[in-house]
């Protein structure tokens, strides 16, 4: 499956998924965004019991401010619409994989 754009428009259905959510909040400008992009990428492809979601904080402004994002890369793992883990900064895939696990 490939990452969804989230927007304020769409989100309600994709927290309301009954999968379990990875969030991805970027900026186009952040060199730590762009070194995890590939990564979550490649989750999404790769797992598809996963919804797997990006989103603009420079677009979706709210949206951050929903979730408390100061700092970007912030990665978010969401199941039935609620917070279960958070990390900020870029994370290797194995540690962003450990995160599902908890779902």
């Amino acid at each position: 499956m490939s990452v969804l754009t989230v927007n304020k428009n769409n989100f309600d259905s994709i927290k309301t998924s009954d999968k379990p959510v990875l969030l991805d909040f970027y900026a186009d400008w952040c060199g730590p965004c762009r070194m995890v992009s590939p990564i979550v990428d490649s989750i999404a492809e790769e797992n598809p019991q996963y919804l797997v979601g990006k989103i603009n904080v420079d677009k979706e402004s709210e949206l951050a401010q929903e979730f408390g994002v100061l700092s970007i890369p912030t990665l978010v793992v969401m199941k039935e619409g609620k917070v279960l883990r958070q990390a900020t900064g870029a994370r290797p895939k194995g540690e962003i994989l450990a995160m599902l696990g908890c779902v």
